[in-house]
């Protein structure tokens, strides 16, 4: 028994070292009823994936699409690679340090954010005018210019005229679509930064990004209790009461096959879909001058994605309840879970030589093609300039952390200085 553990031992190093812990003995660390699930079939899949497309591309029988029109070759064609690419991905693609619900999922987010990528660089090359028809391409609603609304332009709460709705105000704003997006959004976010000071640094950080351009959006102007009451204090408590919970939660996995009835089986087959462990994240932004600036650059890029959002959905015409804004949204979140994972232990590991994650590379590089097309399809859009008092406080801003950070940084260095000596 004595030299099994040993040789087990060396296993499992030598592949953690390898970085293909997924190809470990499944019967040891799985669960008999789901091992299947776990080992490799790659070559059958291949298999079953050739037979799709012989099927899909009519390569047997050619003469079935002869009749067919250049367009809807072409768009069958660009979806059948993309499914080529993706099932490779979730095959082959590097995996993450998440294992719920399986470690495949999160291969096939990395593929599907990666054609997300693609398809954003061939949208930067192109004319706007050009990119708004392309967007009829993935929803036939889309290519006409949209009416975009003002939540400020009334911010009574009470209407004495009008007696059919007198807080007609308020029940607009509460049944506005943006309302739920904003609950939804924010509880995803405080299951992704698990730390309440951030959240509120995130919180009060965005109402003060749609303060800063609601000269260029109509959507960012809001009514003080919209932003302050309905935004802050209860949309995004909602996400932050959710951190409480988790934190306090204590989790002791049992088998699929242990568990003593049909009830305990089901619980557990959901469970699944829950967190294997619930690491409160401490990202200590003040430790140092470097933490500090790594944090502060986690907000910034939090900000941005938020703020890309509503500029990408009013350059190329996007209403807000087209399935293209949701099915971003959705792909940002799916991705964020391991970025955040893999920056949150970029941060913590104590190398001197460390690369940030797969997930967190290819996220930044998401948000930055993001903002290029904004920047790109935006020259002409917005009249109006900036208020001068808008860009002397975010100069002052600038410069209050630049100095910060660089009396933080003497004092900083004369501290180890001293310890040195």
């Amino acid at each position: 028994m004595e030299s099994n553990g040993h040789a087990r031992i060396r296993r499992n190093d030598f592949i953690k070292e390898n970085g293909n812990s997924h190809l470990s003995n499944v019967d040891d660390e799985h669960d008999p009823w789901t091992a299947w699930a776990y080992k490799p079939r790659t070559i059958t899949l291949l298999l079953i994936g050739a037979c799709f497309l012989i099927w899909a591309s009519g390569a047997l029988d050619p003469e079935r699409d002869a009749s067919g029109d250049l367009v809807t070759s072409v768009k069958r064609g660009v979806w059948a690679m993309i499914a080529v690419f993706l099932a490779y991905c979730l095959l082959q693609a590097p995996s993450t340090v998440l294992i719920r619900p399986h470690p495949a999922i999160w291969r096939l987010v990395h593929g599907m954010a990666v054609v997300y990528l693609v398809a954003l660089t061939f949208l930067l090359f192109q004319k706007r005018d050009d990119a708004r028809q392309f967007m009829k391409f993935l929803h036939p609603d889309l290519g006409v210019e949209l009416p975009e609304r003002s939540y400020g332009a009334d911010c009574r709460i009470y209407l004495p005229e009008n007696p059919a709705s007198r807080f007609k105000n308020v029940y607009e704003t509460l049944f506005d679509e943006f309302v739920l997006a904003h609950v939804i959004g924010w509880w995803g976010k405080a299951i992704l930064i698990r730390n309440q000071p951030l959240l509120w640094v995130l919180s009060i950080g965005f109402e003060l990004v749609e303060y800063t351009f609601r000269h260029m959006l109509p959507n960012f102007n809001e009514c003080w209790w919209d932003s302050i009451v309905l935004d802050i204090l209860i949309c995004n408590w909602f996400g932050m009461h959710t951190v409480r919970y988790f934190d306090g939660k204590t989790y002791k996995w049992v088998g699929l096959s242990q568990q003593p009835n049909i009830i305990g089986k089901v619980k557990r087959t959901l469970g699944q879909f829950t967190p294997a462990q619930w690491d409160k994240d401490e990202w200590h932004p003040l430790l140092g001058p470097w933490r500090f600036i790594q944090v502060l650059s986690l907000c910034i890029v939090f900000l941005t994605v938020e703020l890309n959002t509503f500029f990408l959905k009013f350059c190329l015409w996007i209403p807000p309840r087209n399935s293209v804004v949701i099915y971003r949204l959705i792909l940002w979140w799916l991705l964020a879970i391991p970025t955040i994972r893999e920056y949150n232990s970029y941060l913590q590991d104590r190398k001197p030589v460390k690369k940030v994650g797969a997930y967190c590379w290819l996220s930044l590089a998401i948000c930055i093609v993001e903002l290029l097309i904004c920047i790109k399809f935006g020259h002409g859009l917005y009249p109006k300039p900036m208020p001068i008092w808008l860009v002397i406080f975010w100069s002052c801003v600038g410069m209050a952390i630049v100095t910060f950070l660089l009396l933080w940084s003497w004092q900083h260095h004369r501290s180890l200085g001293k310890k040195r000596r």
